[in-house]
């Protein structure tokens, strides 16, 4: 389970709106609570640094900013907990994509923009094996 407040869901869906066409990206700063239990303090934007043609359906956080949050994190001794971003035009499930590139212990929350207005929005946790994604319980 991840918890969040109002507020953070709020952000997330206003990053998705201002990105799009595009997709956004940013992390999710908090604590691990227990072994099954996140909870974000705080909201991380980060600036999608993909290739302008590749944003519509792909985003990246480079190394160097995926750094400075955890910085930033630490700093407030607190943790990234995981990464949101938005799929604009698209559901707001996992891709193949996103399966291959994530890691077992964050949260990824997806947010679908439909037309510029954000709909869904999910939290997804993916199995230790890294075989698939299941739905993960959001708390606000």
């Amino acid at each position: 389970m991840i918890s969040l407040t109002d507020e953070h869901l709020t952000a997330i869906r206003a990053h998705g709106e201002e990105d799009y066409p595009y997709e956004c990206c940013g992390l999710l700063i908090g604590r691990f609570d227990t072994d099954t239990v996140k909870a974000v303090e705080e909201i991380y934007p980060i600036s999608n640094a993909r290739e302008e043609t590749d944003k519509r359906n792909r985003f990246l956080i480079t190394p160097e900013e995926f750094m400075r949050g955890e910085r930033h994190a630490r700093s407030r001794k607190l943790d990234v907990v995981g990464i949101y971003h938005s799929h604009p035009d698209h559901p707001a499930q996992p891709s193949q994509f996103d399966l291959d590139h994530a890691l077992p212990v964050y949260s990824y929350i997806i947010v679908s923009v439909r037309e510029g207005k954000a709909t869904d929005l999910f939290s997804w946790l993916m199995e230790d094996d890294r075989s698939r994604f299941n739905a993960e319980e959001i708390k606000t």
